[in-house]
């Protein structure tokens, strides 16, 4: 092997090299050797074998083939629905990769077909390629199994240091792996785990006293009786509200450990001391995580038994300790989100997942100006303001007062500046007078069905450009209902179908509702339909239908310009088509949190999901591969080149000012004809949070400005056509706020009184 020497040094000391080594001709076969189901089925006649490094995963490969098509082959294959073009193996010990030849003496690779039978195995046949090219593709698999297995660089390895990745007997090889197994989980099924409960942590007053150094703690084992899936010595920091800064507790070990006594996902982030265990946290999604790699640290928020915040901190000393406990931390968290074992991921979804823990990453087309001229630019914008207090209209003493309940859902009009809240079985009606102005301007009482049955409205969309609202009916999920607006009553009942539920809505495209377009898209918990109440029986229009044998659990549906559709579900996963009907081109896989929200930009280049604690980003353009430039509604993303979600979160510091853990409303962008996008606007708690959208395409994803209210914040968007303006609805309350009001969040700031920017007190 030593004759591959320089040419290793050229590929594989350069991380930037996706393709390490390539065979472009072959055949692929899957390779059956029982007695009773013996054969070898032909699974791509032209085909090329590549290996790949995983970008997001570091000492992590790929075995990929690929199907090469013959010319005119691919244009008869374009308006298929599902196409297998490749298919992905990780590169480890388990494959039992091996070569050998044909009969005819052409070259071959072996490995397992991992996710089949014990008796399964991949062939694939190098014919015409010679000996060289043949060995070095050997020699860089066995580079990338020792890689894989010591996560450390095969740079500089003798030829000696490969030789346990050459295949042995099978036998051997299998007993040896398949008794360490069984020990390792007989060790751990047989400890018995404490009870799991926090451990009060001395918190630090505003001036703690000096003290000496504390030595520096060594990472030890995991204790027996939780066993770890991390263990790193790190710093303990506590955040300080009072003098805004995170102050260091405790030099600690570190851990992320399975407690098998609750569960066989229950995952406990634990620090300890040589005087004993100072944290124990359990994981889940209210932690708020977050990860820098630029300090490796993470922090996180606690919420005791008895209500309060906390926001803490552990640092790590090392690159490599911050990266292990990284991925710990988030398998952990993943299998406590979807029930099942990290493992039973396939390798591209694992990455994706993993992928979206990075932070700080410029994404493509963002824009070149520097942060200072933004900076310099926001101040002058905001000088005056900061200045000057808000100045608020007197209470109208004379206004009605509230019947009870509470404004429940906010829709914003896209003609003749309207917006309407539903509370009850009731709808306001705001006029936007300008200069961040809402009036109340009418109600629609006792909204009922045809029949006359009163109903309080799930969900309202608004229809025919603003003449109509779509209604939802909670006791009629198989039905919707037409209300007119002008006449303030429903008209219509809309029988969707006899046995599938309508459980969410969208228009046509994004702007149909300023059109006559009559019909809607829906979605059921595993369906995908159109929707035309001009047709007569039951409305949903068969040839525009596509259902899942499985329950998917879909939870929200949103459409681009033309009409591309994205769906979410509560798995946490999201389906990109191309039209009603056919699969979906792209299918992302979930992190585990249910998605509450979608929505998409015009153009279909950018996807805002909204969970219970962050919104996920996602860049939909096709960076690599034979359909670059191309967007995932229209193709097929490549196995190995998933887009990296970004995570929009709010700071665990800045949350522990609040009285309330993280819960989003369903985020918008701001929507217009002709406008780009450049905000996105959500809300938790008593608190309004706008992200500017340039500036998270930098990669400034915590650049986020705040307002708090008096009162819980229902749900918020932008006027239309406007990306300054925000509708805002309260509990009881209707108001708008100019975007420019918001600030950066500072214990100030997330502490401030009531703010009552033209605040309405509707008397509907």
């Amino acid at each position: 092997m030593n004759i591959f020497r320089s040419l290793l040094g050229k590929v594989w000391h350069d991380p930037n090299a996706a393709e390490v080594v390539k065979i472009s001709e072959g055949q692929l076969y899957l390779v059956r050797s029982g007695a009773v189901r013996g054969g070898r089925e032909c699974i791509y006649n032209d085909a090329m074998a590549t290996i790949r490094r995983v970008p997001s995963m570091e000492h992590t490969f790929q075995l990929v083939i690929t199907r090469v098509y013959e010319e005119g082959d691919q244009e008869l294959l374009e308006d298929e629905e599902e196409t297998d073009e490749e298919r992905v193996f990780l590169v480890c010990e388990e494959l039992e990769f091996r070569t050998g030849q044909t009969a005819d003496q052409e070259p071959t690779f072996i490995w397992r077909d991992l996710q089949g039978d014990i008796d399964e195995l991949y062939e694939f046949v190098a014919a015409g390629t010679n000996e060289p090219t043949r060995a070095f593709f050997e020699t860089c698999m066995y580079r990338a199994m020792y890689e894989r297995k010591y996560r450390a660089s095969a740079d500089n390895l003798a030829d000696a240091d490969l030789q346990e990745f050459i295949w042995q007997a099978p036998a051997a090889k299998k007993s040896k792996g398949k008794t360490v197994r069984k020990a390792s989980r007989s060790q751990s099924d047989a400890t018995p785990a404490p009870a799991a409960e926090e451990l009060p942590v001395a918190t630090t007053s505003a001036s703690p006293p000096a003290s000496p150094p504390k030595k520096k703690l060594v990472a030890k084992a995991s204790q027996p009786d939780m066993p770890s899936l991390a263990t790193e010595a790190a710093e303990l920091h506590l955040w300080d509200g009072e003098r805004g800064v995170f102050v260091k507790q405790e030099n600690v070990v570190a851990r992320v450990a399975h407690n098998p006594a609750l569960g066989q996902y229950d995952y406990w982030l634990l620090a300890s001391t040589d005087e004993g265990q100072v944290l124990a946290h359990r994981i889940n999604t209210d932690m708020n995580q977050r990860m820098s790699s630029r300090v490796l640290s993470l922090t996180w928020n606690n919420i005791s038994d008895n209500g309060v915040g906390s926001s803490w901190c552990l640092r790590f000393d090392t690159e490599e300790a911050f990266t292990a406990f990284q991925r710990a931390f988030t398998r952990a968290l993943w299998e406590t989100l979807n029930n099942i074992s990290w493992d039973k991921a396939k390798i591209e979804e694992q990455s994706y997942v993993l992928s979206s823990t990075v932070e700080d990453v410029e994404m493509k087309d963002a824009e070149d100006d520097s942060d200072e001229e933004d900076t310099v630019a926001e101040e002058l914008d905001k000088s005056e303001d900061e200045e000057e207090e808000e100045e608020y209209p007197e209470d109208d003493e004379e206004a009605p007062t509230m019947p009870k309940g509470r404004n429940k859902q906010l829709t914003v009009g896209y003609k003749g500046d309207r917006s309407y809240v539903v509370r009850d079985d009731k709808i306001g009606v705001f006029s936007h007078t300008g200069q961040n102005q809402v009036k109340y301007f009418a109600s629609i009482s006792n909204v009922a069905t045809p029949t006359g049955k009163v109903f309080s409205p799930k969900h309202v969309m608004l229809h025919d450009q603003d003449t109509k609202m779509v209604l939802m009916n909670p006791a009629e999920p198989h039905s919707l209902y037409n209300l007119d607006i002008e006449r303030g009553k429903v008209v219509e009942e809309w029988k969707v179908h006899d046995d599938i539920t309508v459980d969410s809505i969208a228009p046509d495209n994004k702007f149909a509702q300023m059109t006559p377009e009559q019909t809607l898209v829906g979605i059921s918990h595993n369906a995908l339909f159109r929707i035309d109440p001009r047709v007569s029986g039951t409305k949903m229009v068969d040839s525009q239908f596509k259902q899942y044998v499985s329950r998917n659990k879909f939870s929200s549906v949103a459409t681009t310009e033309a009409g591309k559709l994205a769906v979410a579900s509560e798995k946490g996963d999201i389906r990109l088509f191309d039209a009603i009907g056919k699969n979906a081109k792209t299918a992302l896989p979930p992190l585990g949190d249910p998605i509450l929200g979608v929505d998409v930009t015009a153009d279909g280049r950018w996807i805002v999901a909204t969970t219970k604690t962050y919104l996920l980003l996602i860049d939909t353009l096709i960076g690599e591969g034979r359909y670059t430039g191309s967007l995932g509604f229209d193709r097929s993303f490549p196995a190995t080149a998933k887009p990296i979600p970004r995570r929009l979160q709010l700071r665990a510091e800045h949350v522990a000012y609040m009285d309330h853990s993280v819960s989003f409303t369903p985020a918008r962008f701001n929507m217009g004809e002709g406008k780009e996008e450049n905000a996105i606007v959500t809300s938790t708690g008593q608190y309004v949070v706008a992200w500017d959208f340039a500036k998270v395409k930098k990669g400034q994803l915590d650049k986020y400005e705040i307002k708090k209210y008096d009162q819980h914040v229902v749900q918020d968007n932008f006027k239309f056509g406007d990306d300054k303006e925000i509708i805002v609805a309260l509990q009881n309350d209707v108001l708008a706020i100019n975007k420019k009001n918001l600030r950066r969040p500072t214990r100030a700031s997330l502490a401030a009184g009531r703010s009552r920017s033209s605040i309405v007190n509707s008397p509907y």
